[in-house]
């Protein structure tokens, strides 16, 4: 303390950048701690690559297996950190008072939800550069356009953002633990995520189509697997899914 009375360094909130970004690095800590959360996010994707790019188990048509499936093994593992990881994690937060405490710091609430958005994109760039490299030792050639498979994933991530921060902010906190597995099951199987959407009945496939795992996984398959352009049908079901999403979230998230 000096002669005036006054304290030095001044007493005060950090910067709001230094803030977040304390944050952001506090939740990819803690969620790459999280066995469970490993479990959805590197475990289960990379056995599903593995196996069944290995394995005859699934017709997967013409080509190698891995060309097909390393594209929705990525959408995967984009649904397993927005979606499944960031609800589970986020309800539970809510039901032990942390988002409360943490709503009545300097941090605001939007720089928490930006803290929280930046761990998950951390958490995903480790996941793909990981399952990138098995899939390049599986043999897997792809192509396209990497801006566009860029797109397809930063929409994909807010698609899923969205719907887990809604389910975790609306529901109770083991509510929302069995939902988010049971939706992640439910999604891996009719997703296209391993078996091929044409397996399914004509009628389904229009309903599954609408999906943002079939979206993701089908816009990256047609960039990374046949080359195509810009897959605009699939991007414009993302956008509808993150909008709608991050909408509902805003509104209806509760804090407690």
């Amino acid at each position: 303390m000096t002669a005036t009375g006054t304290y030095s360094p001044a007493p005060g909130a950090a910067p709001l950048g230094r803030m977040i970004a304390a944050q952001a690095a506090l939740e990819t800590r803690m969620l790459l701690r999280n066995g469970e959360q490993l479990l959805l996010t590197v475990v289960i994707p990379t056995l599903l690559l593995v196996l069944f790019s290995s394995v005859d188990i699934v017709d997967t048509g013409e080509g190698r297996a891995v060309d097909f499936l390393a594209p929705g093994v990525l959408a995967l593992a984009v649904m397993s950190t927005a979606f499944t990881g960031q609800a589970i994690a986020t309800g539970f937060e809510r039901r032990y008072g942390v988002l409360k405490r943490l709503a009545a710091s300097p941090l605001p609430r939007w720089g928490l939800m930006t803290a929280k958005t930046l761990s998950v994109l951390v958490t995903e760039v480790l996941q793909i550069v990981l399952l990138t490299v098995i899939a390049f030792a599986l043999g897997w050639s792809p192509r396209g356009n990497p801006l566009t498979v860029l797109l397809l994933l930063v929409l994909g991530t807010a698609a899923f953002s969205g719907l887990g921060l809604l389910m975790a902010g609306t529901l109770k906190a083991e509510a929302t633990l069995a939902a988010a597995n049971l939706v992640f099951l439910l999604l891996l199987v009719g997703g296209g995520v391993v078996v091929p959407l044409d397996k399914f009945p004509e009628a389904a496939q229009a309903v599954l189509g609408l999906l943002p795992i079939s979206a993701l996984s089908g816009g990256l398959r047609d960039v990374l697997q046949d080359g195509a352009g810009v897959p605009w049908a699939d991007l414009g079901v993302l956008a509808a899914w993150a909008a709608a999403g991050l909408a509902a979230a805003g509104r209806f998230f509760r804090w407690e």
